[in-house]
């Protein structure tokens, strides 16, 4: 029976336990309170009658002085009895009147011994036989005399009962009121928590394995106290951040297909060459062995352009776990001097192309990877050949501020589109979708380029607010970067320190 209450009591509602505890509680207040009022109204009633009794009993020594015997001046359904205490033991004087005395006067004669033990008032109460309780008082008249007077207690008994009853039919309405008003009034206060509930509910029925999951439920209900405007806050922020998470998640899967897609595409190219060229070397070698040459120089050609398209790919994932394997080989290097050289190399390989450089006269000195910096910054310079008209002017800068020292390459043509601009750093991503191969890269150049200034703990970004103007901005840091030096040897496909820069990816560059 026990158990099936408690197991009734766990499966109510919050907002019921609440209420019934409040109830216990307060039933355990209104008993406390109850019995302290009534037992304060049961002595301040007795100390009333013990009053009564005693001035009663004042007046009452003046007529037994007189008159040897009490006459007049008595109290309905009270008992009087007087007694000669002059040789120690109490003899009982002759009443007046036979309803002056109880049917057993043993106690009061217990009263009067007692007065005579004392010598002083004696008060007690007893339960006479027949007569119910009554508070006897002892006290001496004269000399030898003793006057034992009994009041009855039966109206603060019928008084204490009224008050009990009263206090019982006042509490038990104030209980109900609380219980079913306080009930009530927690529901209300808890709805916010209700609310909270049926949104996790809603959350659960949602499918969080697709991709294109989404949190748009939220705890809306507001109310019940700050405590549970901070957890409904807290909770919230808990679905903001779930809901984010599940957007980079569905972002991050979207970028994996399309990386997946786009890179399957670009190898699917390059592969079909070789085994295109294959056919027609086999064919050329066996009936125009003249024709060799020319179908074996394409085939390393595209293979070449294979190669350089998984070195990239390569590059990135290692920069990727940068914190696993780093592709860097840090020394200190003039910046100022790579720019230089950088520069040098352009105008050499196009001459019809208008460079200024702007380095300043002093050396910049950074602890850098020296062939991975040049990389990036032909990757710039090719980008402001490959994608601009000719005899379009070209200028790098080299600024030093406080803490960091940036390059600036820009140029004069076309601009890259709005539309573009966010995105001209994700990998195998073209401005221009119809732009060949052999002539537009890969989409990897500026990829690459971000990783590995990212990689030395620096920028590069673009500058959105021009139009028909691009411009790249390369910072880093004039402290060393975190990157630690690699342990192994150089990934295959890479320069050595030193060595002469391999020939730039094609990038994201406007048409």
């Amino acid at each position: 029976m026990i158990g099936r209450l408690l197991r009734s009591y766990r499966s109510t509602r919050l907002g019921t336990r609440l209420a019934l505890g409040l109830g216990a509680l307060a039933l355990v207040v209104f008993a406390v309170v109850g019995t302290a009022l009534t037992t304060y109204m049961r002595d301040y009633l007795s100390a009333q009658l013990d009053d009564q009794l005693g001035l009663a009993q004042t007046a009452q020594s003046k007529s037994i002085e007189q008159n040897g015997s009490l006459q007049g001046k008595k109290y309905y359904r009270w008992y009087y009895a007087v007694y000669d205490v002059s040789n120690g033991t109490p003899v009982l004087r002759k009443p007046e009147e036979a309803g002056d005395l109880p049917a057993d006067i043993a106690d009061l004669t217990s009263v009067a011994k007692a007065q005579i033990a004392a010598g002083t008032e004696v008060l007690r109460t007893e339960d006479l036989a027949g007569e119910g309780e009554y508070r006897l008082r002892g006290c001496a008249v004269e000399p030898g005399v003793v006057l034992v007077s009994g009041a009855p207690m039966d109206s603060i008994d019928d008084t204490v009962r009224q008050l009990v009853t009263v206090q019982v039919v006042a509490f038990g309405l104030a209980l109900l009121a609380l219980v079913v008003f306080g009930r009530r009034l927690l529901r209300s206060g808890l709805e916010p928590l209700s609310d909270m509930a049926h949104t996790a509910h809603g959350i659960a029925s949602h499918n969080l394995t697709e991709s294109a999951a989404r949190l748009p439920l939220r705890a809306a209900r507001r109310g019940g106290g700050p405590e549970v405007e901070e957890l409904r806050t807290a909770f919230n922020t808990m679905l903001e951040h779930i809901d984010r998470s599940l957007a980079v998640r569905a972002e991050a899967e979207q970028r994996l297909r399309r990386f997946v897609a786009d890179a399957s595409h670009e190898l699917r190219t390059p592969l079909m060459s070789v085994r295109g060229y294959a056919d027609l070397f086999q064919y050329a070698a066996a009936n125009q062995p003249e024709e060799r040459n020319r179908h074996l120089a394409r085939l390393r050609a595209e293979a070449a352009r294979m190669g350089v398209l998984l070195d990239d790919l390569l590059l990135l994932a290692r920069l990727d776990a940068a914190e696993v394997e780093t592709p860097l080989r840090l020394e200190d290097t003039d910046l100022a001097e790579l720019v230089r050289e950088a520069a040098d190399a352009f105008r050499a390989a196009r001459a019809d192309r208008p460079l200024t450089v702007t380095a300043g006269p002093h050396a910049v000195p950074l602890r850098i990877d020296p062939v991975r910096i040049r990389q990036v910054l032909d990757n710039l310079l090719t980008n402001a050949a490959v994608h601009t008209p000719g005899g379009t002017p070209v200028s790098v800068t080299v600024e030093v501020a406080a803490g960091s020292v940036s390059v600036r390459v820009t140029d004069r043509g076309p601009g890259i589109p709005p539309a573009d601009r966010a995105r001209v750093f994700d990998r195998f991503y073209r401005v221009d979708k119809a732009r060949s191969r052999d002539r537009g890269g890969s989409g990897l150049g500026l990829s690459v380029a971000r990783a590995l200034v990212e990689a030395h703990g620096g920028t590069i970004t673009l500058d959105e607010e021009r139009e028909r103007t691009t411009v790249f901005t390369l910072t880093l840091p004039l402290a060393p970067p975190p990157t630690a030096e690699p342990r192994g040897a150089e990934p295959e496909g890479t320069s050595a320190p030193g060595a002469a820069p391999r020939k730039p990816t094609g990038s994201q560059a406007p048409a």
